[in-house]
């Protein structure tokens, strides 16, 4: 294997973290307006997510420098020609970032609810968008002989690409929804659970859908095989849910977004962006990688300090593993939305 091809395994790793994990991450920020009742029940769910979000991120942040280092071409091609939908979603990341924050500093009514607002959006629109992008980027959009994205906005909004966006989209809020099970005690609890049943059904439909579009578009034998892994976790998903096991519910909603994730990688290889207008003009792991010297160097910084990231990170999620609910919102008080005290903590 060469290390070009190496690279690409590895972005795809990345990749499939920051889904699994941001994905969860959006569909809270979803359901803050679909299941959440009141402000408190908000503030539980944000405070879910309180002391991982911004970890999260981190992921794709590798995933964008790691790109940029060992596939300049593609890098170039991919943020030029969605240059409008990735400026979308940096825009809804920092805004999603600043209503954590922000949401917290005044206690008016108005200012609350326009924070949360912003939060229901900036999760709800990069779920979507990054659907629509990667289900682009594996069916292929039109790159001339000069590595150079001609289509236009519109190009992206195929049928496919849009499918692939309602397919991310209803695939992390049900994410969430067995995350805020997970998380959370009482009646948030049980109309977590309900939820994630109802999303569960409609994500199953999409899903299939879009997976089986995608192998006959662009399959091989590996995304055959991450297709058959997809389907019978998402339904052991539900199954665990319908029987209160939500520890296995999510584990195995996270297989299905590994396992979709994984199957788009895998008929996406060893091109990394196809041609529409000629194959000759694809971008593959071997013509847009960087020098094997360069590729060489990035090996030995990631493995150096991958394993330091991935303890620091699993360390975060076991200090706040413990569950919250609304006995745990101090009344009357405005922390800040992300706060980072052990459930229980208040005094």
């Amino acid at each position: 294997m060469q290390l070009h091809d190496v690279w690409f395994v590895l972005i795809a790793v990345l990749w499939i973290g920051y889904f699994f994990l941001e994905g969860f991450d959006f569909g809270i920020g979803i359901l803050t307006r679909l299941l959440a009742r009141d402000r408190a029940e908000r503030r539980v769910l944000i405070n879910t997510i309180g002391p991982v979000w911004d970890g999260n991120e981190v992921w794709l942040l590798t995933a964008g420098g790691a790109t940029f280092a060992a596939f300049p071409d593609w890098y170039a091609t991919l943020f030029s020609g969605f240059y409008l939908p990735l400026l979308a979603i940096l825009v809804c990341l920092i805004v999603r970032g600043v209503a954590f924050e922000y949401r917290h500093k005044r206690s008016e009514e108005r200012w609350q609810r326009g924070w949360e607002q912003a939060i229901f959006w900036t999760s709800l629109l990069p779920a979507f968008l990054w659907g629509v992008a990667f289900a682009n980027m594996v069916h292929g959009v039109a790159i001339d002989q000069q590595k150079n994205y001609t289509g236009s906005v519109l190009d992206l909004l195929n049928p496919y690409a849009v499918l692939g966006g309602l397919t991310t989209l209803v695939l992390f809020t049900f994410h969430g929804a067995l995350f805020a099970a997970l998380k959370t005690v009482g009646e948030i609890r049980l109309r977590a659970r309900a939820l994630a049943l109802q999303l569960g059904l409609v994500t199953a439909v999409l899903a299939l859908v879009f997976l089986v579009w995608t192998q006959v578009d662009r399959g091989t034998g590996g995304s055959m095989g991450a297709l058959v892994v997809a389907v019978p976790a998402l339904l052991g998903a539900m199954f665990a849910v319908r029987l209160g096991r939500e520890g296995w519910a999510f584990a195995l909603s996270g297989l299905t977004v590994v396992a979709v994730v994984s199957m788009l990688f895998l008929a996406l290889f060893p091109n990394v962006m196809p041609s529409t207008l000629n194959p000759d003009w694809s971008l593959t792991v071997a013509n847009a990688s960087s020098a094997p010297y360069t590729l060489k160097l990035m090996t030995v910084v990631a493995a150096v300090f991958t394993p330091i990231v991935l303890l620091y990170q699993g360390w975060t999620y076991w200090v706040f593993r413990k569950r919250i609910g609304v006995q745990h919102i101090p009344a009357g008080e405005h922390l800040p939305a992300g706060d980072h005290r052990p459930a229980g903590a208040e005094g």
